[in-house]
């Protein structure tokens, strides 16, 4: 028998690799199963969020992302929105709000082509001694008992060898066509909106200059009535070479060679005629899927195999990141011994409601939304009525402050005020259990996510030091690796409104409180699932 491993991963994109950095800096013996040693170069998932980049900043690559980036660095990551065609007299700055998030994430958003992703993070796997890549193996066979894993998988290339791969726990991150899901049975239900889409990547100098009228923007995307919310979306690629991305609705017969036929979308969508080079040319199904359950005893999904949506919004990678930051703090406290049989359950209590709530309220309810915003206001019918219409519509999308992933809900987190986990909450600096920990300066200047531990981290703000001791001490009981930061109660840090917080391994927040009530045994059990 072959070496077993600790978790093998069934997929080798951006967040099956970015799995195995995460177990692979734990200490966790990682195998990774992938099909393609190319990572191509359609650019899909393009745009990464604030937390994103502090993922990569913790899985120490995140200079390596910026510097991979495509566009000059003035360009700005966010774009506009307009009636009708580009050319619209009525059009309106979508990206604004996504400014406003700055101080609540310790890194800023960045935007690049998902292939450039994967280069990175795979490039930062290589260098981890305890990740071991089956590159060009296809995945055959999943299958579980009550000891292990096993995954089989063929070679692809010469001499086209099987393969078995055991392991402690297994983890599809192979898509929306998972193999994984297939073999263990786990279905997918969502919303169906009912178009088919194309994807159309293209080369135009010319519609470059088309959008000099909105400055160095990013994305262009054009509402029209008759498709009913769903998008008809310009992203930008790179600007030298005047490289775009196009989605739109488009007839169901449509085939990749009816160029015609998606050149007359274009300039429809534009409002003008541009000459075009054609790259590629795809189509996928506007609906909205998640999986039943994230978690099959010893086996876990996560990515595209959990949840697939349009890609509206930026949700899909950046998702799919968050999902294996959630997921491998806890198979690693549960394989190193400190982290409660049940903790791993709550990795499908805590992300299939934030998915759930994203892809039908957020993006199919968003899609449904518009539509039937666009058939209540029509300018040619009643122009008044629309203005006033749009004007909200403008101020509206100017708020970024309805979005925001918590976990108040979760049965590991310490919430005397109760909550619900999910997305529809604002973004506070005030230190809130269930949500993510915003950044802010230690008095020697630093800021606070330079000093978090790996594990978990007390944030003591002119604490009693009995209280930190009694912390310190059932960690030590229960096995939990613990960092204290131990500062002063004073601006800025006053405004986390706690002067004791205890921060998860991901960034978010297990307790607040000022220690004169504090019950370091129960905090820590509940916060382990112990």
């Amino acid at each position: 028998m072959g070496k077993r491993y600790q978790v093998v991963i069934v997929g080798g994109g951006p967040v099956g690799v970015s799995l195995a950095i995460e177990l692979g800096q734990r200490g966790i013996e990682v195998a990774v199963v992938e099909r393609h040693r190319d990572v191509g170069r359609i650019p899909k998932g393009q745009g990464l969020t604030h937390r994103s980049l502090e993922h990569f900043y913790f899985w120490n690559c995140v200079e390596e992302i910026r510097k991979a980036r495509v566009l000059p660095p003035g360009y700005y990551i966010g774009g506009i929105v307009a009636l009708g065609n580009a050319l619209s007299d009525y059009w309106f700055d979508s990206g604004k709000a996504r400014l406003k998030l700055d101080e609540y994430f310790f890194e800023r958003n960045e935007r690049l082509p998902q292939y450039l992703t994967e280069q990175v993070v795979r490039a930062r796997a290589a260098k981890i001694e305890n990740v071991t890549f089956y590159w060009e193996h296809t995945v055959k066979s999943v299958e579980q008992d009550e000891t292990g894993v096993r995954v089989g998988a063929t070679a692809e290339q010469w001499p086209y060898e099987d393969v078995e791969i055991e392991a402690d726990y297994a983890v599809g991150c192979d898509g929306t066509r998972s193999i994984t899901n297939v073999k263990t049975g786990t279905e997918r239900h969502g919303t169906d909106l009912g178009y088919r889409m194309c994807l159309v990547v293209f080369k135009s100098p010319e519609l470059n200059k088309i959008f000099e009228r909105f400055g160095e923007k990013t994305t262009f995307r054009i509402m029209k009535p008759k498709y009913n919310g769903a998008w008809q979306f310009f992203g930008r690629v790179g600007v030298e070479a005047g490289t775009f991305f196009f989605h739109a609705p488009v007839d169901p017969g449509t085939t990749p060679g009816d160029t015609e036929h998606l050149l007359a979308m274009m300039y429809d969508a534009v409002g003008a005629e541009f000459a075009v080079e054609f790259d590629h040319v795809g189509f996928w199904n506007l609906k909205v899927e998640v999986a039943d359950t994230y978690r099959q005893g010893r086996i876990f999904i996560a990515g595209d195999a959990a949840h697939s949506h349009p890609p509206y919004g930026g949700f899909g990678l950046n998702s799919g990141l968050e999902d294996i930051t959630n997921l491998g703090w806890k198979l690693a406290a549960r394989l190193d011994g400190w982290g409660g049989e049940r903790l791993l359950d709550t990795y499908n209590e805590e992300r299939r409601p934030i998915f759930l709530q994203t892809g039908e309220d957020v993006i199919a309810g968003g899609i449904q939304a518009e539509g039937r915003w666009l058939n209540q206001h029509n300018p040619e019918l009643d122009l008044a009525d629309f203005e006033a219409a749009w004007a909200e519509l403008v101020e509206s999308t100017d708020d970024a402050s309805n979005y925001e992933v918590n976990y108040q809900g979760s049965s590991i987190v310490i919430n005397p005020e109760g909550g619900e986990t999910g997305v529809h909450s604002e973004h506070l600096l005030k230190a809130r259990p269930g949500h993510h920990l915003a950044p802010q300066l230690l008095s020697s200047g630093r800021n606070i996510f330079e000093e978090l531990g790996p594990n978990f981290t007390l944030l003591a703000f002119d604490a009693s030091d009995g209280v930190v001791v009694e912390f310190e001490a059932q960690a030590k009981i229960h096995g939990v690796p613990l960092t204290v930061i131990r500062d002063t109660y004073e601006s800025p840090r006053t405004k986390y409104e706690s002067s004791m917080i205890l921060v998860r391994p991901d960034q978010f927040i297990a307790w607040t409180g000022d220690g004169a009530d504090a019950d370091p045994a129960s905090i820590i059990k509940t916060a382990i699932a112990g």
